[in-house]
């Protein structure tokens, strides 16, 4: 049977060829049977399992706490916005796909964006100059830094020098280029059929060559990891939204998210204590991570001033995650909610201040601003203040030509004089510009000649229009705009730098020619020929410069403007028309047509926008254009306001920054960013009285029977000082010497406190004995508010005129109102805050502030009462507040600080007097007068008590000003 089956096979023996076919043929039988099961039968599925293999881990942003007053009202506070985000998460066969890719994506947001009237939201350091030119808009670490990015260097000390020195336009050719980025491809341009593909054009506009550098820039700062998305732009509009998803498909990587936007209340009052938001630059991140914080993204949201700032890290929300299972095109298909951790919000901020008090404040200070302007314009072109030149001048008589009010409207951007020469100008604003044209090339031709005469005459013999364009040019251009005449290298004691800055003896030719021989003269910012140049080449590429680079100088441009309008060459009926023609003023045919015929005077037209504050002093910047008021409570040392006068609207600095709001604010000359409040130190004038009245109580030397004779001048020095009545007070004591403010009287305590027992006077002695007691009312350091504030100035001179607030003092608001706080309470010296609670986000308190007590001053009851007496009787006297339906104590000012310009006008009280809950501090820059001042706070303790409706005083209208009012300080 064996033998049998061997002789079958043996029949049935297959060629090898044959069994490999056979072979073959199974092995493609199975592979169609697999195929067919993956990609028929089960092609869906395992489609879908490879698809949710690639996750990604997406973050959950955590909202920011709000800011609330002291009654719960929210100043700071969030809504719901979109944001647009872009992540890489294409697959590429080339970088050059990718970057053509990007590229495309980048162009096309730029312009769906510009469509709708919006912009990136990208921290990007350089800017788009006018010219057309590219610019840096950052110095110092936060440029290095920016530099040390584009190039891909994690340390600013790792770049070289040609790149740490690159200028604006080689950072963006390099930016251009480079493979990283490559908007384009130098070594193998794009071709067309490339661009066309993908959307794009043969060139790019200098603005789209930013905008598109900036979205690659910011997808850079991650590394370009996949699927990490960064933010292109925040709070668009619908219109936005809807164009971006109907797009999605073809615009790689992009995408809508819900985020957040910052939203502030009484935002023009609270707006330098609240401060605002912005995106975190390098230095401030790098900061935050010195301090320990390190959770912060390259895009993050942090305070950028005030409270906002302040209290960061406590209104910081924590972002949280999630992982998301998605496909190759990036589109979320599952998500992991094992994965989620949950975003919480930041903290809640609760301040001290009582917004609806603060707003009032606010708009009082600026009324009686508005009408102390008013009322000190006259019609004039120009003023001079008699006494000046021997030093007998009263700055009460200063007064503002209406020439100054007119030309205020160009020297601080009312008017935009740019605009002059746009394409869409008014007839009347092409009218005014070729006028300036023709008076351009006038004064560059005198400029030229005064350059490049034999015998040019010095600057002293100069007309005064000539004297201020060669200042302008010097000071104002060669040093600060270009530091091409650099102040380093200038010897301010070389005898030629003398005879031009303070003899005047030398024409401007030969202080420039001598400048150039000098080497004070940077020659590669105006010539590249450089060190090859002598001294007369030097000189005269420098004047060839000079005239081209002023033609495009807005400062220059100014100076014009002003001296065509001393020249009539303009009028101010024109300036008043322009506020109408490029919107400043709400359209008014009527108005507009008496002016335009001459029916009304542009004189009168001023007066009368000023006093309805349709032109407020903020816009002007002219004498007094700048106040400030702190409240307290006297009881426990929180702040019930702090106001300084002009503000800013937040809104429009948060969020999407307006960049050109941001500008014109920091180039407002009537300093908005500067808390007038906190920062301005000023001469505490006759508020300072009660300091001297204590010290001299104290230290035992004004007892109940001590008295002066004030005859109107204190002669116990050589050239003493007058009483401010120099008719004479009579005979004073400690009560009537602080009600009626005497000079004589805190004089003569003076004497008697630097007098040592020899009985010889001793300044020194009298200043140490002034300084311990300021001390113990804490005048000699900072009040504790948590805002930026200026340290105090004790004066260090002069013990006499130092007792009644003159000397070298210098103090803040903030600090008188510490001081009036102290005086009010009968000697509790707190620590001034703002803060009054932080809670979590279900309202538990996480800290408590309570103002801190520095010590209780050692001052006798009597002492107090008299201090209190004497301050009684100054309100008493005073007809704003001697009927005003609650009692108050105070003690008026007026510090001289130039005699050339107002005095700056104070006042500081309490009330009620019986049992005192608020002290109050005023100070009006240049406010000519402390009764300018007392009405200020009369009218904020009417709306405090409830003795007036708002509605009777926030009239909306400047407070009128009586010129004629007698001093009494």
């Amino acid at each position: 049977m064996v033998k049998k089956i061997k002789r079958i096979l043996k029949k049935i023996r297959l060629k090898r060829t044959t069994v490999l076919v056979l072979v073959f043929g199974v092995m493609f039988v199975i592979l169609i049977q697999r195929l067919f099961s993956l990609q028929i039968l089960h092609g869906e599925e395992y489609a879908d399992n490879f698809n949710l293999s690639i996750t990604k881990e997406r973050t959950l942003k955590g909202t920011r706490g709000n800011i609330l007053d002291r009654n719960g009202k929210p100043m700071a506070y969030n809504l719901l916005s979109y944001s647009i985000i872009l992540e890489d998460n294409g697959t590429y066969d080339t970088t050059r796909e990718k970057n053509l890719t990007l590229n495309h994506v980048a162009y096309e947001l730029f312009h769906i964006l510009k469509r709708n009237n919006e912009t990136t939201d990208i921290t990007f350091h350089v800017v788009l100059q006018e010219d057309g030119t590219y610019a840096y808009d950052a110095e110092g670490f936060t440029r290095n830094r920016f530099i040390a990015d584009i190039y891909g260097e994690a340390y600013i000390d790792k770049l070289k020098e040609e790149q740490l020195n690159a200028s604006a336009e080689e950072l963006m050719e390099y930016m251009c280029s480079e493979e990283r980025f490559a908007l384009v491809n130098k070594e193998k341009p794009y071709t067309k059929e490339e661009l066309k593909s993908h959307g794009l054009p043969e060139t790019f506009t200098p603005e789209e060559t930013l905008e598109i550098a900036k979205i690659r820039y910011i997808l850079s700062t991650n590394s370009f990891k996949k699927y990490v998305p960064v933010t292109v732009a925040t709070n668009v509009s619908e219109e936005t939204v809807a164009e971006v998803m109907e797009r999605k498909d073809e615009l790689q990587g992009v995408d809508i998210t819900e985020d957040s936007i910052r939203v502030y209340n009484e935002a023009e009052s609270m707006a330098p204590i609240i401060g605002y938001t912005g995106k975190a630059d390098a230095k401030e991140l790098e900061d935050l991570k010195e301090q320990g914080y390190k959770d912060y993204s390259l895009d993050a949201v942090i305070g950028k001033s005030g409270v906002e700032k302040t209290m960061e890290t406590q209104l910081q929300g924590k972002n949280g995650s999630e992982t998301v299972y998605v496909d190759t095109m990036g589109k979320v298909l599952d998500i992991n909610e094992d994965s989620r951790k949950e975003p919480s919000s930041g903290n809640d901020v609760y301040l001290t201040i009582d917004s609806d008090l603060q707003r009032v404040a606010y708009h009082v200070l600026e009324q009686k601003i508005a009408g102390i302007l008013a009322a000190t314009i006259i019609n004039a072109k120009d003023f001079k203040l008699e006494g000046l030149e021997n030093g007998t001048a009263d700055t009460a008589n200063v007064r503002t030509p209406i020439y100054d009010v007119y030309n205020a409207l160009i020297e601080n951007n009312v008017l935009d004089i740019e605009h002059f020469k746009a394409e869409d100008a008014t007839e009347l604003e092409k009218k005014v510009y070729s006028l300036f044209q023709e008076k351009q090339k006038e004064v560059f031709a005198q400029i030229k000649e005064e350059l490049t005469k034999e015998n040019p005459a010095v600057y002293k013999d100069l007309p005064k229009e000539m004297q201020e364009y060669q200042s302008y040019l010097v000071n104002d251009f060669l040093i600060s705009k270009t530091g091409i005449l650099s102040s380093d290298k200038i010897d301010s004691t070389d005898p030629v730098y003398v005879e031009w800055s303070k003899e005047e003896s030398i024409s401007l030719k030969d202080f420039l020619t001598y400048a150039a021989g000098k080497n004070w003269i940077d020659i590669s910012k105006f010539s590249a020929k450089g060190d090859y140049l002598d001294t007369a080449e030097v000189y005269g590429a420098l004047s060839d410069y000079l005239t081209e680079a002023l033609k495009d100088d807005n400062g220059f441009s100014k100076l014009l403007y002003k001296y065509m309008l001393h020249s009539d060459i303009i009028s101010g009926t024109q300036l008043c028309l322009l506020l109408y023609d490029q919107g400043v003023l709400e359209p008014d045919a009527a108005t507009y047509e008496a002016l335009e015929s001459g029916t009304k005077r542009a004189y009168d037209f001023m007066i009368q926008k000023i006093t309805s504050l349709e032109i407020t002093p903020a816009q002007l910047a002219l004498d007094p254009c700048s106040g400030s008021v702190v409240i307290t409570d006297v009881n426990t040392g929180e702040t019930l306001a702090c106001v300084t006068y002009p503000g800013y609207d937040n809104n429009r600095l948060a969020n999407n920054m307006d960049t050109e709001y941001f500008a014109k604010l920091n180039q407002d000359l009537s300093r908005p960013f500067y808390n007038k409040a906190t920062q301005q130190l000023t001469a505490p004038g006759s508020t300072f009285k009660v300091v001297t009245a204590v010290a001299g109580m104290e230290e035992g030397i004004v007892t109940d029977g001590y008295s002066v004779l004030c005859t109107g001048k204190f002669d116990k020095i050589a050239d003493g000082p007058n009483c401010w009545l120099r008719s004479g007070h009579g005979r004073m004591n400690v009560v009537s010497g602080i009600t009626n403010s005497c000079n004589v009287f805190m004089g003569q305590v003076a004497y008697d406190l630097g007098t040592d027992d020899e009985g010889k006077f001793s300044n020194n002695l009298g200043l140490q004995k002034l300084e311990k007691y300021a001390t113990m009312f804490g005048l000699t350091e900072k009040s504790g508010l948590e805002l930026s504030e200026e340290a105090p100035e004790f004066s260090d001179e002069d013990a006499i005129r130092s007792a009644f607030g003159q000397g070298t003092h210098n103090m803040t608001t903030s600090q008188l109102a510490r001081y009036v706080t102290a005086i009010a309470s009968r000697g509790t010296n707190y620590q001034l805050s703002l803060f009054d609670k932080v809670t979590d986000s279900d309202g538990e308190i996480i800290e408590d502030y309570t103002p801190a007590v520095n010590g209780d001053m050692d001052v006798s009851d009597h002492t107090w009462d008299l201090v209190h007496q004497g301050m009684l009787g100054v309100a008493k006297n005073n007809v704003y507040l001697s009927h005003l339906g609650v009692s108050v104590a105070g003690k008026t000012g007026t510090a001289q600080e130039d005699m050339s310009r107002p005095s700056h006008a104070l006042f500081v009280g309490f009330a009620p007097y019986e049992n005192p809950e608020i002290g109050v501090a005023v100070r009006i820059g240049n406010g000519y007068a402390s009764a300018n001042a007392v009405e200020v706070a009369k009218d904020i303790l009417r709306y405090k008590y409830n003795l007036a409706d708002e509605s009777e005083i926030v009239t909306g209208t400047a407070t009128m000003t009586s010129l004629s009012s007698t001093r009494t300080d």
